[in-house]
């Protein structure tokens, strides 16, 4: 029987490329995001099944696991990204309720709805998509790196609550990925964007794409905890060498 394997945040970035190296190891992969356009033009790419998802509404987050099959092996919460860079005296509520909603409500959400189907798969498996925001924190980063920092406590919590049963919790950290992220963080300025991975070779959504597929073909009986990626010339989340 062919596994079955289901992304978040599909349309772009960490999630389409996962979703493409899913295919190719063999998954029959189902993609969620909100742009259907992207979505159904990557499934058609990969002989995969788009479905609308908007992981910060529980109506949609239902009616789109309400088409997925029975059993499904691997869930890769992938939806979330980051709004703002403001200090906190000059705190945007907004923002911060959105990174809450994307990163770590709509995590729970997806996860809970999928659980059944992951149990019954006899082999189930988890990857959450956290962040080095989730092991530090920098000035400007508070309502990211606290969103982050709770996807940490959410992924750990599963590992405790799911204890014996078949199905496998992974955290991946990655820190700096030239994708979107820094586009939507900036609301669009393309200029801010590219000072972020200016004077470095940041890491690829490829890059983290392999990692998942790594995590996720290893035995069953093997669990990886949690994984921390970061391009060579980061340190920390600040400490990046540029040349």
């Amino acid at each position: 029987m062919q596994k079955i394997a289901v992304v978040t945040g599909a349309s772009s970035g960490i999630g389409a490329a996962t979703a493409r190296q899913l295919a190719t190891v063999g998954f029959k992969v189902f993609l969620g995001a909100r742009r259907l356009d992207r979505l159904e033009s990557l499934a058609a790419e990969i002989s995969g099944t788009a479905h609308p998802l908007d992981v910060t509404d529980p109506i949609s987050v239902t009616t789109f696991v309400a088409q997925l099959p029975e059993q499904v092996h691997v869930l890769v919460n992938n939806a979330g990204g980051a709004f703002g860079l403001e200090p906190i005296t000059e705190l945007d509520e907004d923002h911060w309720l959105s990174m809450y909603q994307t990163n770590v409500l709509g995590l729970a959400r997806v996860t809970k709805y999928l659980f059944p189907r992951l149990e019954a798969s006899g082999n189930g498996h988890v990857v959450n998509i956290g962040s080095i925001a989730g092991l530090e924190t920098y000035p400007g980063g508070a309502g990211y790196t606290a969103a982050k920092h709770a996807v940490r406590a959410v992924n750990d919590t599963m590992r405790l609550e799911w204890f014996g049963k078949p199905i496998r919790v992974t955290e991946i950290d990655p820190g700096l990925v030239e994708t979107e992220f820094s586009l939507v963080r900036f609301d669009g300025d393309t200029e801010k964007a590219k000072k972020v991975y200016a004077g470095m070779q940041p890491l690829s959504a490829e890059d983290i794409a392999d990692t998942v597929v790594w995590a996720v073909t290893r035995p069953a009986h093997v669990n990886i905890d949690q994984i921390v990626i970061k391009p060579l010339a980061q340190a920390r989340a600040t400490m990046v060498h540029r040349t």
